[in-house]
């Protein structure tokens, strides 16, 4: 759907891929049984969460060995500053919530696990794995969107599937998808699979997927 590499790294992490993909949050915003409590306390840890994840894409600026890379970094960063994160703040707005409660709330510990393995993965690492432990949240949240889309209810989460679903995010998954072929045959070759650093890049992404189901879960929590 997004690429060969991302279609062999959900391939390792399929039962876990299926966990976050169809978590009972996710079922619960199609058919629209999800309480708003959990919602809104989801789009709170949800803000603070892109804020770091916009750190993280910052970051990819300077592990970038291209000009192509840099910009598609600084692209998806533009996004979720001035996009994503307005979805969240437009919402929590209407439940009397602002932008400055939303970056003073005090982060679930399963947040902090997540942000922190994604900027430790650049910190600590190169490009390639930064872009493994982004790919989850991205792309999986494009799969998310399309399924939810085409077998919705009357739920109240519409917006919020929408803005999945729809054909800006669509396409930026593309590129995504793209960028990160790229990338890895840049530096692993054109048999990435014969690569030392294949399994270990494909257990990152497996990593970050499981701290997705995590993330979920501190949903539902809410």
């Amino acid at each position: 759907m997004y690429g060969d590499t991302f279609t062999a790294w959900r391939a390792d992490a399929a039962q876990d891929w299926h966990a976050y993909t169809h978590h009972p949050f996710v079922e619960g915003l199609r058919d629209g049984t999800l309480p708003r409590k959990a919602f809104l306390h989801y789009l709170v840890q949800d803000y603070v969460f892109l804020i770091h994840f916009s750190r993280a894409w910052a970051l990819a600026v300077v592990k970038a060995d291209t000009v192509e890379e840099m910009r598609f970094a600084t692209t998806t960063l533009d996004a979720l500053l001035n996009g994503e994160i307005a979805l969240h703040v437009a919402t929590c707005a209407r439940e009397g919530i602002d932008e400055a409660t939303l970056f003073a709330a005090p982060e679930a510990a399963q947040n902090i696990a997540y942000t922190r393995y994604v900027l430790d993965a650049g910190y600590s690492g190169d490009f390639l794995d930064l872009l493994a432990a982004l790919t989850p949240c991205v792309l999986g949240y494009g799969e998310i969107g399309l399924r939810l889309a085409a077998g919705r209810g009357d739920t109240p989460y519409g917006e919020w599937i929408d803005t999945y679903a729809g054909s800006d995010y669509q396409q930026a998954c593309r590129k995504a998808g793209t960028l990160l072929d790229g990338a890895i045959a840049r530096r692993l070759g054109a048999t990435p699979q014969d690569s030392p650093r294949w399994r270990a890049l494909s257990q990152r992404f497996s990593t970050a997927v499981r701290l997705e189901v995590g993330f979920w879960d501190m949903g539902l929590q809410g």
